[in-house]
């Protein structure tokens, strides 16, 4: 079996030295060049499993061979190698189709990881075997290019910023990305930034050493050093404090974390994804996002569509959740009468695909038979609920689409904020006029299902929904 290939590139006879000798260990046959001209002259002599280009060469740049190999060669991977804490050219070359750069001095152990990750994507691209069936529920315009820019994130180590409101599945997205890559056989490690308390932060994203802190009784390890090898999600970044987003940036330029207590510090290698529902741009004009930091992780952006855009999908999708539904049952998924799907196709989902579910959910309790009418989906009380001021018919156009980049609210949830306690109010009555019901059929749930006026199966619904035991 012959042996895989590399190419270095770069002006210091030290580091071409370097990088001979550590890839010639890991049995890669090692071809290097000096220059930008040379470069192109081994190029076109044989094919290369791998690539590394310096950034600076004596007649030109490292991004010309970067921009060369993506247009060319696009199964050969090719990393850039960085003079120290030069993110900044390194996000370029990443947006120019780099699939990862590497810094000054080389860390070679990070070298090493880099190499077999590199090699593993260059054998996915070139067989295919990385399409895989997509967990993503559509067949709509907008979800194929969600897909196919999915497969293309895949093939890259690029940070990716998944836009999108609330609901729509940014979640789901950044596992498709992960699984798809080549660090698939890698932790993904999901983390809502809005549900860690500030002081926890820095030991939860670093962990932290014995004795540190007051109740500090062991050596922990932070969401970083779990996430090595693998992937990062960092859900609704937008919620980190100031402080956390510089030692966040620090992270994503120097790959290395210090633990708090530790002396040195440890080096990472993880793919960073980050997602929210909040308009980041939005957030940096104002001074709440660090403008630095939304460049290092906004390197390429991808929007998921509200499922208003994609309203053709909305069968299919409801196709799936009843068959979840009956699978966690035990039972038949349940039918849908036509005139119910024409209330959902004609239904705006505020709360995207998380409320359709939730609006099934609902409604497999709620209906008899095991058939859903228009009156179990109960879409004239969600609109009452959130305070929305149109019918079930489809919303006029100015209702839904986003404002003007210059006027677009900050958080798509931030009109929520009434309704949000209109629901509070009306679980509590619920919960109140359950337990007095409860009570007085001395908690036979059967008896008081029967004084409620609603079947058993729409009171164990209830019950799981409002936490009552």
């Amino acid at each position: 079996m012959s042996k895989q290939t590399a190419l270095v590139i770069d002006d210091e006879r030290d580091i071409r030295e370097l990088l001979t000798i550590t890839l010639g260990r890991m049995n890669l046959d090692v071809t290097t060049a000096g220059s930008v001209g040379e470069a192109k002259a081994r190029l076109s002599e044989r094919r290369f499993d791998l690539c590394f280009t310096d950034m600076r060469l004596p007649d030109g740049s490292g991004q010309e061979v970067i921009e060369l190999v993506a247009r060319q060669y696009p199964e050969m991977p090719i990393a850039m190698i960085t003079a120290y804490g030069n993110v900044d050219a390194a996000v370029v070359a990443l947006k120019a189709g780099a699939f990862d750069f590497v810094s000054k001095p080389v860390d070679l152990a990070m070298l090493r990881r880099l190499v077999q990750t590199a090699l593993k994507l260059g054998e996915e691209r070139r067989s295919g075997t990385s399409a895989t069936e997509s967990k993503l529920i559509g067949d709509s315009p907008a979800m194929e290019q969600v897909r196919a820019t999915i497969g293309k994130l895949a093939r890259s180590q690029a940070p990716v910023y998944i836009s999108g409101e609330s609901g729509v599945g940014k979640e789901l997205v950044a596992r498709q990305i992960h699984e798809l890559g080549p660090r698939a056989s890698g932790a993904f490690v999901p983390v809502n930034c809005g549900a860690i308390p500030s002081e926890l932060m820095e030991s939860e994203f670093f962990g932290h050493k014995k004795g540190s802190f007051t109740g500090a009784h062991a050596d922990k390890d932070g969401l970083f050093q779990t996430a090595h090898g693998g992937t990062l999600f960092l859900d609704e970044v937008a919620e980190l404090p100031l402080h956390m987003q510089v030692k966040l940036l620090r992270v994503i330029q120097e790959k290395s974390v210090r633990p708090i207590g530790g002396r040195g510090e440890v080096a990472i290698d993880v793919r960073i994804l980050s997602a929210t529902h909040k308009n980041l741009a939005r957030l940096v004009e104002l001074g709440q996002f660090r403008q630095d930091l939304f460049y290092r992780i906004n390197v390429i952006e991808l929007r998921v569509p509200p499922l208003r855009e994609r309203k053709e999908d909305i069968p299919k999708l409801t196709g799936r959740v009843l068959e979840r539904l009956a699978r966690d049952h035990g039972s038949s998924p349940a039918r849908l009468k036509p005139e119910a799907l024409a209330s959902l196709l004609a239904y705006n989902f505020p709360g995207n695909v998380r409320e359709l579910e939730n609006v099934l959910e609902r409604a497999v309790a709620l209906c008899e038979g095991n058939t859903i009418e228009v009156d179990d989906l109960q879409l004239v009380q969600q609109l009452r609920s959130r305070g929305a001021n149109e019918g079930i018919g489809p919303a006029p156009a100015q209702a839904h689409n986003p404002a003007p980049a210059g006027n677009q609210a900050i958080d798509h949830d931030e009109d929520d904020g009434q309704p949000q306690g209109l629901d509070d109010f009306i679980s509590n009555i619920e919960r109140e006029t359950i337990m007095k019901a409860l009570v007085e059929a001395r908690y036979n749930k059967t008896a008081a299902a029967k004084k409620l006026g609603i079947t058993f199966r729409a009171l164990r619904y209830k019950l799981k929904k409002l936490a009552i035991d």
